[in-house]
């Protein structure tokens, strides 16, 4: 994974520009407009393509996740295309390498906003690299759409949050841990923002709901070394591990894990950033019977996920699973087409103004955009990992929760923010 590269400007293939000057005018633009993003930036909507940015990490540690969300970004911008584009213009993809650095997604950012002149962005996974590049997005008064789970307790107005905040992913993971008599957990987790966010998340529930955290390790993102952590985690009683590692750090952790004889049935993990490329990456014999917290899996049901499975599997082989994360980064470009064909522009207070209530049958099921916060309204997910590699649900909510970024629903949480 860590090898893949691509050009920053390779731009898709798009439809014909046959009716674009109908689309400008319905858009209030002409040849020659730009479209404010703030502080001098300007996003180039004078030609018969639009840019849009990907900004991933397609090297380092976090290749491992990151060049498949890729991947389904530019499906999104490819069927787009296909359909006619947004507003009569097609979109040409351009691509940064955030290199699994922080400073570098930061830079990538201004890059993408300044001398790109993106109309939106799509991208970063840690919420490490998101905070580094809020301010950027900020400043430029730029949209950036974020596609994985995090640990809740921000809001911007410049970011549209598509994966899971805490109360449609971690919350419910607890009460699912709960309910089947799972009371002591042992958190290991990469040491960065998320991880020890989720924890300090997990904690106050457990204090509040009779459970009892026993034991809480973190190990640099893309450590390789588990020996001492996994020995105490087999030492400390627990009944079950909540896993916040991300990237390749989950090879080592549950390659250790299986050496020192534990499995899924005398000591079960839950993991909250293993989906199925991952786990393809790991390796399934040591995955086999744990558990995941997601709100998307390749197995959900319905017509829209089977038509996304067999889309993404034609463009990048049969052999290539979905996941979570991928389902969220290719649903947030059709959201962000839905928003900007909504308000008539690309212009970003419009296309901001035009977000609530903008609902897509999308593969996960109903999602629906909450404008107050700019997250989604999406179903929990717990799965089980088989072994064909495969991620079957084992209970959901029934319905789409409603985002709570700041858990204001949840007294246990009132000091957290």
């Amino acid at each position: 994974m860590s090898g893949f590269n691509i050009s920053r400007r390779g731009l898709l293939a798009g439809v014909s520009a046959v009716g674009a000057s109908a689309a400008l005018g319905a858009c209030g633009a002409k040849t020659g407009d730009t479209t404010s993003t703030g502080s001098g930036a300007k996003a180039d909507t004078s030609g018969d393509t639009v840019r849009v940015g990907l900004l991933n990490s397609l090297s380092g540690t976090m290749a491992i996740s990151e060049v498949t969300v890729h991947n389904a970004l530019l499906l999104a911008v490819k069927e787009i295309n296909a359909a006619g584009g947004v507003l009569g213009k097609k979109l040409g993809a351009v691509s940064q390498d955030g290199a699994s650095d922080w400073p570098t997604f930061a830079e990538k950012a201004e890059t993408l906003i300044k001398d790109d002149k993106v109309v939106a962005t799509f991208g970063c996974w840690t919420s490490a690299s998101r905070k580094a590049v809020k301010p950027v997005f900020e400043r430029y008064k730029s949209l950036l759409f974020y596609p994985v789970q995090y640990e809740g307790l921000e809001q911007s107005p410049y970011i549209f949050y598509i994966g899971a905040t805490t109360n449609q992913q971690i919350v419910p993971a607890l009460d699912y841990l709960k309910k089947r008599g799972l009371t002591k957990l042992y958190l290991v987790g990469s040491d960065y923002v998320f991880p020890r966010t989720a924890n300090k998340i997990i904690k106050a529930y457990a204090k509040a709901n009779g459970m009892q955290v026993v034991g809480e390790d973190y190990a640099p993102l893309g450590s390789t070394e588990f020996g001492t952590i996994v020995n105490k985690v087999k030492d400390a009683g627990a009944d079950a591990v909540f896993n916040t590692l991300n990237g390749d750090s989950n090879v080592a952790f549950f390659k250790e894990y299986k050496s020192a004889g534990l499995t899924a049935k005398s000591l079960p993990v839950l993991s909250v950033s293993i989906a199925e490329e991952e786990v393809k990456s790991i390796g399934t014999q040591y995955l086999d019977g744990q558990l995941t917290a997601w709100n998307y899996y390749e197995t959900t049901p319905g017509a829209a996920n089977t038509k996304f499975v067999a889309a993404y599997q034609a463009a990048y082989g049969k052999d290539k699973p979905t996941s979570d994360p991928m389902e969220a980064a290719y649903i947030s470009v059709h959201l962000w087409k839905e928003m900007v064909e909504k308000a008539g522009s690309f212009d970003v207070a419009k296309v901001k103004a035009a977000s609530g209530g903008i609902e897509l049958d999308a593969p996960e099921g109903k999602v629906t955009v909450d404008g107050a916060t700019q997250h989604v309204y999406k179903t929990a997910r717990i799965g089980k990992v088989g072994s064909d590699g495969l991620i079957t649900e084992v209970w959901n909510s029934g319905k789409p929760v409603k985002p709570d970024p700041y858990l204001k629903g949840y007294s246990w949480a009132s000091g957290l923010s």
